[in-house]
């Protein structure tokens, strides 16, 4: 499983014009941003540990017309500073591209301070903002593009890990795709999780194997689900959600919203989100994942569980 850091980097040196563009760090993005750094040269700015103040100066310079780009671990690019994202960049609609390193758990054992599990149920809450959550390393290109081409939201950017299962091609990039078809629930997975997902369920039969969907930019928008997910979810036995985010906030809520309001006749509806640190232990990001019952190990049983119980009732 390798980090996006490497074909983001990529990607925006493809996309970005060094002449109107600026990109802010907060002393961090080494062994992967040197690229980008040595394109942008002086306009590559280390803004050191001082997140509030890197955003600001990012909403100035947005409001100058360049396309501004500024990058941290995650909960330090969206907690630390989340009062100046409010009112110097949303508030004023300024087109800034936040991007957050290691969402979810991925900085495992450094704790719940390196951790980002409410970052775009937080973000979503700001006018304008746009999320972005690749689920492959190839999706890097196809976002980065869309990024840069909005000039009217300010975006976030989630970077995690790569865990596309070994001989599987996903399909081409769309804010919704599906991965894997069967007769079982619709699950939709948001983001890089869809990987993990995907490894324990390529082997089910088709009657047990589930319709598996994977999300990757929010807030949800009607315009984007696509109509084969609305008639595979009115022929299927239920709609399960799983995302490496808090309940609030999250994804399943959205999704839940828009069932209802569809009067979507769902006899089993199921949200596997991030559940914090019950056993209040720190672990790998495996670790929090089991715990939380959102790897792919975990929806595996779940559906197991599911199928012994229809069969005896």
């Amino acid at each position: 499983m390798a980090a996006m850091r490497k074909p983001f980097a990529e990607a925006l040196l493809k996309y970005l014009s060094p002449a109107r563009s600026v990109f802010l760090t907060g002393d961090l993005g080494f062994m992967a941003l040197e690229g980008v750094r040595d394109a942008m040269q002086s306009r590559f700015i280390n803004a050191g540990v001082a997140e509030q103040n890197m955003i600001s100066v990012a909403a100035g310079l947005a409001k100058t017309g360049l396309s501004v780009w500024v990058y941290s671990i995650a909960p330090f690019c969206y907690a630390r500073p989340f009062e100046q994202i409010r009112n110097d960049i949303c508030l004023h609609a300024l087109p800034v591209r936040l991007v957050g390193n290691g969402g979810g758990y991925g900085y495992g054992v450094m704790g719940s301070t390196h951790h980002a599990i409410e970052d775009y149920g937080v973000l979503l809450t700001l006018p304008g903002m746009r999320a972005f959550v690749p689920a492959f390393d190839c999706d890097l290109d196809p976002v980065i593009a869309r990024m840069v081409k909005d000039r009217e939201h300010p975006a976030y950017l989630r970077l995690g890990r790569c865990e596309l299962p070994p001989g599987f091609a996903p399909p081409a990039y769309a804010p919704w795709r599906r991965l894997l078809q069967g007769k079982g629930p619709v699950v939709i997975v948001v983001g890089p999780l869809a990987g993990n997902i995907l490894k324990p369920l390529m082997a089910l039969d088709e009657a047990l194997r589930p319709d598996v969907w994977v999300v990757t930019e929010l807030p949800l928008t009607v315009d984007d689900i696509p109509a084969d997910f609305t008639a595979s979810l009115r022929n299927s036995p239920g709609l399960w959600v799983v995302e490496e985010h808090v309940a609030q906030g999250s994804f399943g809520h959205m999704i839940a919203a828009w069932v209802l309001e569809g009067s979507f006749p769902i006899r089993d509806f199921r949200h596997f989100a991030a559940k914090g640190y019950p056993s209040r232990r720190i672990g790998s990001q495996a670790f929090h994942r089991k715990e939380s019952g959102i790897d792919g190990e975990s929806i595996l049983q779940a559906l197991l569980a599911r199928e012994q119980s229809l069969q005896r009732s």
